[in-house]
């Protein structure tokens, strides 16, 4: 899927309006983090209160000093971590919520070019890899941007008042390690691209396997199929290293420049001390402080990893959101057509070098006539009726239904309209019901399923199944034959009651009996519906009031009989 680079800034925004619906709870957790970062500062200078009780005996009383500053602030460090982390918690799962149902919603409107463009493990991986990683590290990241950069400021800020030249020579540092910071930033937002990629070819291989097992076993891939893996899997673990050495340069380099700032203030606070402009208990706090430092700037360089991952997952995210749906522009309103059809002219190819597959095509059908369309594979017939529902756009020509052109319906109202039942019909893993009646039909009753099951001859076979009904057909129908697979699609079709069916190659899988099985279902639901049949065999067109022979995406024959076809 093509990726299209945005800003780093213009992520955070687009993140952050992601996060707006929860704003309540969300500034809850920034809060209960500024509550968590202030309690470093004031560990600081409970040093200063410590030293001077404890060694310079000052008089100060240690219980009201030390000992119930330490407990109210170890308690607010307690209660805050856990409020920050609880809140943070929830606002990530609930973006991964709504990111993952828009996606989802996104999904189900792409064009079929576009889906037919990418792998089934390719969109999962988006859905799953991205979306987490972008939930883990834009968590990890907003937690510890939030708490230690808060953290640091306060340190920074006691030290100041401490001290204010010591402080000044701390703050030297400071560029260095945003340059550092920058050089990694690049270096570690490719390799995060390059890693979801690799995900992404994981799930492709997985996937192929899964869905072409027997495949594999008849025709002796495994050994094929484990040279992809091992080819992917390594590819992977090669971006994990590239990824795991650009991050781990960073702590290094910037702890030499915090160490190196470090001996400079220590050999500057020893002068001051020794010249009395700074007593033992202001030096034991400023340098308490500054040892406080080190832990959340390691974090900090740390977080450049976390952020580039997230980063770069959302990249992908968004790039999903904001692909082309099918476009949708009609505006004509009907309930229900009447079922004439009329090509003029039309044309259509897939956009690929193999050149048109329909060419200037021009048919009328007329309502509840039955049309059966036969011709050798690879002439267009199934592309020809793919564009009845808009599947496909055509590249030139009009279709019109009911005098209507196509574009001029919504999507919605032209798809009621249409029942289809395909060569190799997609069931759900779920039971017999459920796949019959399905979709806008799934509040259907009993008993309407059985009529529609009863029409489609497949009733006989359903009951003798062990549970009915509320059998379980397996993994796209698994559990059942080519022909009752056949049967069920059929029956889901009769239950939508739609004024055109089309059955594309609806026997060509099946045996001769289970051909004439659904030839009779066919003959006795092809009433008051306009037909139109897909197939290459002259026997299933016998049900048919005209028959069309294309070849090579025209039409060679039109408006004869069976009959007068075999002669």
């Amino acid at each position: 899927m093509s990726r299209k680079k945005t800003t780093d800034f213009a992520l955070y925004l687009r993140l952050l309006r992601c996060v707006a619906p929860y704003k309540g709870v969300f500034a809850i957790a920034v809060l209960a983090l500024a509550a968590l970062a202030l309690t470093n500062p004031a560990i600081a200078a409970l040093f200063k209160n410590i030293t001077e009780g404890v060694f310079l005996q000052t008089g100060v009383n240690l219980f009201t000093s030390v000992v119930v500053p330490a407990l109210v602030i170890f308690l607010v460090a307690a209660i805050s971590s856990y409020v920050s982390r609880y809140a943070l918690a929830w606002v990530a799962e609930r973006l991964v919520a709504d990111l993952r149902l828009q996606m989802f919603q996104v999904l189900l409107r792409l064009p079929c070019a576009e889906l037919d463009r990418r792998t089934g493990a390719s969109l999962i991986s988006r859905f799953t890899f991205d979306v987490t990683r972008l939930k883990q590290a834009g968590a990890s990241a907003v937690t510890t941007l939030g708490r230690d950069t808060l953290s640091i400021i306060g340190l920074v800020a006691w030290m100041a008042i401490i001290n204010g030249w010591m402080t000044l020579i701390a703050l030297v540092a400071g560029p260095f390690i945003l340059m550092i910071l920058l050089v990694l930033r690049r270096r570690l937002r490719r390799v995060s691209r390059l890693l979801q990629d690799s995900a992404a070819g994981l799930h492709h291989v997985l996937d192929e396997v899964i869905a072409g097992h027997r495949i594999i076993r008849i025709f002796a891939g495994r050994e094929q199929e484990s040279g992809k893996f091992v080819q992917r899997a390594e590819a992977d673990r090669r971006y994990n290293m590239k990824f795991a050495a650009a991050a781990a340069a960073g702590a290094p380099a910037i702890n030499i420049v915090t160490i190196l700032a470090l001996l400079v203030i220590v050999y500057v606070a020893a002068g001051q001390a020794a010249a009395g402009s700074m007593s033992v208990a202001e030096f034991n706090s400023f340098f308490a402080a500054l040892l406080m430092l080190l832990s959340p700037l390691r974090r900090l360089s740390r977080v450049n990893e976390d952020l580039q991952k997230g980063l770069a997952a959302s990249e992908s995210v968004f790039a999903f959101l904001d692909q082309d749906t099918e476009p949708d522009s009609g505006r004509a309103r009907i309930d229900r057509l009447r079922g004439a059809i009329e090509m003029r002219n039309l044309s259509f190819d897939y956009g690929t070098n193999g050149g048109p597959v329909l060419r200037d095509v021009s048919l009328s059908i007329a309502p509840g006539e039955c049309v059966a369309i036969v011709g050798p594979s690879g002439s267009g017939k199934t592309s020809l009726v793919n564009l009845l529902p808009r599947f496909y756009e055509a590249s030139g020509g009009e279709l019109l239904l009911d005098g209507h052109n196509i574009r001029e319906l919504p999507l919605n109202c032209l798809r009621a309209n249409i029942a289809l039942v395909s060569q190799d019909p997609f069931l759900y893993n779920d039971t017999v019901r459920n796949n019959i009646a399905c979709g806008a039909h799934a509040d259907a009753s009993l008993a309407q399923v059985r009529e529609a099951a009863h029409l489609a001859d497949a009733l006989a076979f359903i009951e003798s199944l062990e549970n009915g009904f509320d059998t379980l057909v397996g993994n796209n129908g698994a559990r059942l034959s080519g022909g009752q697979r056949q049967r069920v699609a059929l029956a889901r079709a009769i239950l939508k009651d739609a004024p055109i069916l089309i059955l594309d190659e609806p026997t060509a899988a099946l045996d001769p009996e289970s051909e004439c099985v659904i030839q009779q279902a066919l003959n006795s639901i092809r009433r008051e519906r306009t037909c139109i049949i897909i197939s290459h065999r002259h026997s299933v067109a016998q049900a048919a009031d005209r028959v069309l022979t294309l070849e090579n995406g025209t039409i060679t024959q039109a408006g004869m009989t069976v009959d007068e076809q075999v002669a």
